[in-house]
Parts: structure tokens; sequence; C-alpha cells
């Protein structure tokens, strides 16, 4: 029996040669809970900031879409712009460019009635005489379309063709033409005018 043999092992285990055998060292757990605490709190924390950025992105989608929305809204009508003259502030002479008789001085009753002022009435002038194919013309200085008195008094005869002419009063002639057969109804004449003095605000962009 060698001397490296341990006592009490009756010979049956023997250490021979010159190697000595080597003791493996215990596992060390704590590293692997360690370690295995260490990927949960990573994956843990990962998964946060995933939900932060998520969050932040959403939030930023939902302000520019109700910025959108609210840029949608209609734009007020500016107060700079003046409002159109009142019908009693426009004289208009009726002329009348048709064959047929007495035209001139109906139409000019009725727009009496629905405030306008009256000038001159009667058959048109040689340059128009028979020479209006549509429903009639309203013709007056250049202030009268700038103005608005045009579009008002366009309101009491829907297809009538503006033109300017050098006068310097500010009186419009209304030439009736041949297509002409009578003022537009009173009701709509209104509706048009309560439209032209209070315009829709227009929307400022696509919705």
């Amino acid at each position: 029996m060698s001397m490296l043999t341990p006592p009490g092992m009756g010979g049956k285990y023997r250490i021979t040669g010159a190697r000595y055998p080597r003791m493996r060292r215990p596992r060390n757990r704590r590293r692997i809970v360690v370690a295995a605490v260490a990927a949960v709190v990573a994956l843990g924390l990962a998964g946060w900031g995933t939900l932060q950025l998520i969050d932040v992105f959403t939030s930023d989608s939902k302000k520019t879409a109700a910025g959108a929305k609210k840029d949608c809204g209609p734009t007020p009508t500016p107060s700079a712009v003046p409002p159109p003259p009142k019908p009693g502030q426009i004289t208009v002479n009726v002329y009348n460019a048709t064959p047929r008789g007495g035209l001139a001085k109906a139409a000019a009753d009725e727009l009496k009635k629905r405030g306008f002022a009256i000038g001159k009435v009667g058959n048109a002038p040689p340059a128009y005489d028979k020479k209006v194919p549509g429903a009639g013309i309203l013709l007056g200085a250049p202030e009268a379309q700038q103005g608005g008195a045009f579009r008002v008094l366009a309101t009491q005869l829907r297809g009538s063709l503006l033109k300017t002419d050098a006068r310097q009063t500010p009186d419009i002639d209304l030439i009736l033409g041949t297509a002409f057969k009578t003022l537009d109804t009173k009701k709509d004449a209104d509706a048009a005018l309560a439209i032209l003095a209070n315009p829709a605000p227009a929307p400022s962009g696509k919705c």
C-alpha cells in the first residue's frame, strides 16, 4: 500500500503515479442568480422604454390631429370689408330694350316696392334698343362694381350682365333684354340679399 493511500480504505482506492487528483470547485450559484436577475431587469427596462416611446408618439399624433382639426375651422370674415349698400342707397334707371311695351314701368314699380330709389324710366337708348339678347344689363360707373351696388341690384335679376361706362354719377341703369320676363321673386331676392350682407366664413383648409 502506498503512503498516499488514505487510511481505512483497505487498499480499495490507491493513488498511483506522479499526478495528484484535482478536486472540482463547487458551482457558483450566486453568479447564476445575479445574471438571471440582471437579464430580467434589462428586459423590463427595455419594455418600459418601448412603452414610453409609443406613448410619446401617440400623444404627438393626437395633438397634431387636434391642431389640424382646429385649423379646419371657419375663418371669420374680415371686419375691414365694408358692407354692401342698402337698396335705398342705390338709384336705378330702368330702360326697356325689348319690343314689348310696359316692361320698364312694371319693373321700376316693383323695385320701388323693394326699397330701391328709382330715377329715369323709359325705352333703352339706341346703342342698346333691341340689342340685349339676355335677361338684362346693369350699366354704371366702375365705383358701382367696386362698392357693391352692382351685386345688390343683381340679386333682383339673376343672369343680368354687369358692364361699366365712363359716367361720373352713382346711378345704375337696368336695361331689360329680350329674355326678360319678370324680376326674381321677392323671397328669392331677399334671401340673396341676406347672403350678400352676411357671407358665410370660408374654411382655412382641407379636413
